[in-house]
């Protein structure tokens, strides 16, 4: 009966949380309380779940500061010299834009937003491709595969999750996965360059059925950027690019030199400064809009100083990462906001994100109290032990890691974390897999997870580049999928990923 109301518990939270007919937190809250009383837990109920939420207080802690540090410090500028750094070395190679691209996304990365991420990259690099006449899905798939390996920060989402599910200390899960997380970058940067390659040499054949013919492919592109502006691709019915502040319409109306035939060549820009120029208009009221109040430029190397500091003891290990954060996050409010007035605007800011994500980890209590009080979770992996070959069992954080990669795409995070990884953390005991093995090697599939259509924030990254959803997973799909065993396949060398 347990195994039966276990599975038929985490199947109806798929299906609601996945057909959207409840939120994740409802669903964490409602469905758990159901099942839970169906199984007999009577009015116990309420202490099951209080005292899993114990163990998910510091979690919730380090999710609240994490945001409000790393939100504070792109409000206050820190990441503004490098977005600006990239643009001026881009040059007009594509090999250049594209690396800079993924350098850009996984250093915006470090909020831990991937929608933020998103409109970010793509109001900064967008007018960049236009202009030089490169393909948006390149942008596209570049963003996604470094927001997707970043992912794995521990305030980033999966990596919480996976540790309240198990009741682990989310430090012990993710600085030993960060030789996995360098090593999945650096895959990155590879991808990046090697598309940028592509990108460079398409451009110099100049493809006709894509882009069309010019009369002179070396002729200066003049199109500008600007609100509500276009960019040229040429009179006629080509593929032209409209690019307002975030409405990059195709077929946009031509600025600038007419062209011939629709098409584009290799677009040769006269001085690379000018692109420093269209990201200051495309930032206009943005996050990184270069004329918002927050910015506390004579503070930078103050704020890059703390935050090198926050990293290091992160990584270090020394302090609680929650405690960390905290005082990071004081700190940062304090010297950058004097006025209490101004730290209270900065804290309801960032108040939506907080929300989200805080309630979600508290409201996880729920189910995983219940499947736990219950003995559901016990009764359900000792199911599974009987049915999975003795042989395999001792590798079943490998088959976890491998699992993880299209089980969280065609699965939200929340319906993995706290509904399947459990399980399978429990019948992995019974063959000597750690839960924190289980834990690190759950997170690798991230990069894959990150370009599924049930995620907003990989749909708000098409529609703001105009690109279509099947282009962008044809062209990051196997990447990703790379990208996540290359991380699993560090993760069991080094040591963070065990076998039974």
């Amino acid at each position: 009966m347990l195994v039966l109301l276990g599975f038929a518990m985490i199947a109806v939270f798929m299906v609601l949380i996945m057909t959207k007919k409840l939120t994740p937190v409802l669903a964490l809250i409602i469905v758990p309380t159901v099942f839970g009383l169906f199984a007999g837990a009577g009015l116990g109920i309420g202490d099951m779940v209080m005292d899993s939420m114990k163990s998910m207080t510091s979690t919730a802690a380090l999710l609240m500061f994490a945001i409000i540090y790393f939100g504070l410090m792109i409000d206050v500028g820190l990441f503004d010299p490098l977005v600006k750094f990239i643009l001026r070395k881009l040059g007009n190679d594509p090999a250049k834009v594209v690396l800079g691209t993924a350098i850009l996304a996984a250093a915006v990365s470090l909020d831990g937003d991937g929608s933020t991420t998103f409109i970010l990259t793509t109001a900064a690099m967008l007018p960049v491709y236009l202009r030089l006449k490169m393909s948006p899905v390149v942008l596209t798939c570049v963003a996604g595969l470094a927001n997707g390996t970043m992912n794995i920060l521990p305030w980033g989402g999966p990596t919480a999750r996976a540790a309240t599910a198990l009741n682990l200390d989310v430090n012990d899960v993710f600085v030993p996965m960060v030789p996995s997380l360098i090593v999945g970058l650096l895959v990155v940067l590879v991808f990046a360059w090697l598309l940028g390659l592509q990108e460079r040499n398409r451009l110099r054949t100049t493809a006709p059925e894509i882009w069309g013919d010019v009369a002179d492919p070396s002729e200066a592109f003049d199109g500008g950027t600007g609100r509500g502006g276009s960019v040229a691709a040429g009179s006629g019915p080509g593929s032209g690019f409209g690019a307002g502040r975030f409405g990059f319409g195709r077929n946009g109306s031509t600025a600038g030199k007419p062209g011939t035939g629709g098409g584009s060549g290799v677009a040769v820009l006269e001085d690379p400064a000018t692109l420093v120029d269209d990201h200051d208009t495309a930032m206009a009221d943005t996050a990184l809009d270069p004329n918002r109040s927050t910015l506390r430029p004579k503070l930078f190397w103050f704020n890059l100083g703390l935050t090198v500091a926050v990293m290091v003891v992160l990584v270090a290990n020394i302090v609680p990462l929650p405690f960390v954060f905290m005082v990071g996050s004081a700190i940062a409010l304090l010297v950058n906001f004097p006025k209490v007035k101004d730290q209270g605007a900065q804290l309801i800011a960032h108040a939506p994100s907080i929300v989200a994500v805080v309630s979600m980890v508290m409201a996880a209590a729920v189910l995983t109290g219940v499947l736990n009080g219950t003995g559901m979770v016990k009764a359900m992996s000792e199911w599974l032990v009987q049915i999975i070959p003795a042989d395999m069992g001792p590798f079943m954080a490998i088959i976890t890691g491998l699992l993880s990669i299209p089980m969280t795409f065609f699965m939200s995070n929340d319906a993995f974390y706290f509904g399947v990884l459990p399980v399978l953390s429990e019948t992995a005991a019974h063959y000597g897999v750690d839960a924190v093995d289980m834990a690190r090697a759950s997170i690798t599939g991230q990069p894959f997870h990150l370009q599924s259509p049930l995620v907003p924030a990989i749909l708000l990254l098409v529609s703001l580049a105009k690109v279509d959803l099947g282009d962008h997973h044809k062209k990051v799909l196997w990447r990703t999928a790379v990208v996540s065993v290359v991380m699993l396949a560090v993760g069991v060398l080094t040591g963070a990923i065990g076998i039974g």
